[in-house]
């Protein structure tokens, strides 16, 4: 099931998945879905965690030239496109007769079901490059700014400019100078990696812009060919008497740097030790640093279903990713609200994970709101007969209250696995079903109950769903659902959050 799997999570990121190839994959017998057909793109699975595109490339090149690779961070698996296919045959028969190790633990391998990996840039050249960089951050537990980025980027080649954008999560564009030579070793050196410990990973692949049009200078996009260009804007407010920020924050507003991420051995990804050292010194996130340049703790909700959604079912999604304050629907723009967080890292985590998935049939679009707080004001009822706004500061079911409890938090994707806790033991999987039934979602296709101490007082355990969306549901609308049982004095509240496992 795993290998089958895989070949669907293939197919998606190649850009050729559809709801067909994932009938004939799944139909396909155990045995007849090893003999996939050749391929010059390869399938590699069992990754380690710290793993980048260097690696891959400098355990496999010598299989022959590698034209391009796709990383999959979080699935610990990697897209290998050969320039031709016997390279891919000798890889995958070598995989199969021998233990093959990138970045010092063994790999598995398999021809893709697709002939070339889907570039961004579109090109038919499968060589093809650009200077422009895209890079995706997933799990942005900390704020990604311009000086972030820059500390990352340029130590492997000068960096021009930078441009940081949320449309889909948090993304950015780095631009290099003319050659191909430095954007190639950044992305090799960096695709894969994290750039704070478990957290804001990078995916990186070439843009389709060719240069990048800056016009200020700021936490979100910086020229660095033009380096007084954020002083020539602040020239036309009032003149500061005491200067920019104070000294002790540092010419780029950070404080101690802490070495994190340690660049690929294989010196052709990296200059010389003139240039930069041997291992990167990343900033330490500071609440100081961010300032709230382009950044609201206010997110902005769209897409919500008119009859099916509510502040309580809006927080139930959203309190996954960071203490909720206060819920607001919108009476001037119907299905949209206004989501208060505890801080602006927690809208960047609920942009980045929840922004355009689909929810009781509709699309969410979740962005960065240009209100900084939520105003109780055009109270109004929503269809359901509830109250159009509602204050979350006091509740209990916050997640982020407290530094002991946030670290217990493992902030994941949506997936079609739900992991339930603090249930009590009298609960069976029948009751669990008719739950589901009696609140109108979808019910789960499978089961998995946690082993208990004896003399434990709830329990916990996995439900896998038909689909994401199915999961998000039923997320949406039973998490902190108060479970009452005969003779019990206090209600059990149901909690629900996505696990990290991909199915059971």
């Amino acid at each position: 099931t795993l290998f089958k799997m895989t070949h669907i999570l293939d197919r998606y990121y190649t850009g050729h998945f559809s709801n067909q190839c994932c009938l004939c994959v799944l139909q396909d017998s155990g045995e007849d879905s090893h003999r996939i057909a050749q391929s010059p793109v390869v399938h590699v699975r069992g990754l380690c965690e710290a793993v980048v595109e260097a690696d891959l490339v400098e355990a496999l090149e010598k299989f022959g030239p590698i034209c391009y690779v796709m990383m999959m961070p979080f699935k610990r698996q990697a897209l290998v496109e050969f320039e031709m296919v016997e390279s891919a045959d000798k890889c995958v028969a070598c995989g199969s007769s021998e233990a093959v190790y990138i970045a010092g633990q063994q790999a598995f391998f398999n021809y893709s079901t697709s002939k070339r990996i889907t570039r961004p840039t579109n090109s038919d050249n499968p060589n093809s490059g650009n200077k422009v960089l895209l890079l995706s951050i997933q799990n942005p537990l900390y704020p990604i700014t311009t000086d972030v980025l820059y500390t990352v980027c340029n130590p492997i080649g000068s960096v021009m400019r930078i441009v940081i954008f949320k449309r889909n999560g948090i993304q950015a564009m780095v631009e290099y100078p003319f050659c191909l030579s430095c954007a190639q070793k950044a992305k090799a050196a960096l695709n894969g990696a994290d750039i704070y410990a478990g957290c804001c990973t990078l995916k990186i692949e070439y843009a389709r812009p060719t240069r990048l049009n800056v016009i200020r200078n700021d936490n979100e996009s910086w020229d660095y060919t033009k380096p007084y260009l954020v002083r020539r804007e602040r020239g036309k407010g009032r003149q500061a008497i005491l200067g920019e920020h104070p000294s002790s924050y540092g010419d780029n507003g950070y404080g101690s740097h802490c070495p994190l991420l340690p660049l690929p051995g294989n010196s052709r990804y990296k200059l010389s030790s003139h240039d930069i050292p041997e291992v990167v010194a990343y900033p330490l996130p500071q609440s100081s640093s961010y300032n709230n340049h382009g950044s609201s703790s206010v997110a902005m909700v769209s897409g919500l279903h008119p009859t099916k959604m509510n502040c309580t079912r809006i927080f139930n999604l959203f309190c996954l990713y960071g203490n909720i304050e206060k819920v607001k629907f919108m009476k001037s723009v119907p299905g949209t609200a206004l989501v208060e967080m505890g801080d602006e890292y927690a809208v960047d985590r609920a942009i980045t994970h929840l922004n355009s998935i689909k929810v009781f049939g509709k699309r969410l679009n979740v962005c960065v709101s240009k209100q900084h707080a939520v105003i109780p004001s055009q109270v109004f009822e929503l269809e359901d007969g509830s109250s159009s706004y509602k204050d979350f500061a006091m509740t209990r079911n916050n997640r982020f209250t407290s530094q002991g409890q946030a670290s217990k938090n493992i902030i994941q994707p949506p997936s079609c696995v739900l992991h339930y806790y603090n249930v009590p033991p009298c609960i069976s999987e029948d009751q669990l079903l008719r739950l589901c039934s009696e609140h109108d979602v979808p019910g789960f296709t499978k089961f998995k109950m946690f082993d208990a101490k004896p003399s434990s007082k709830t329990i916990s355990g996995l439900l896998e769903f038909d689909s994401k969306t199915h999961a998000v549901e039923v997320l949406t609308v039973l998490n902190h659902y108060q479970i009452r049982i005969p003779n019990g004095s206090n209600p059990y509240t149901l909690k629900l959050c996505f696990s990290t496992s991909s199915h059971l």
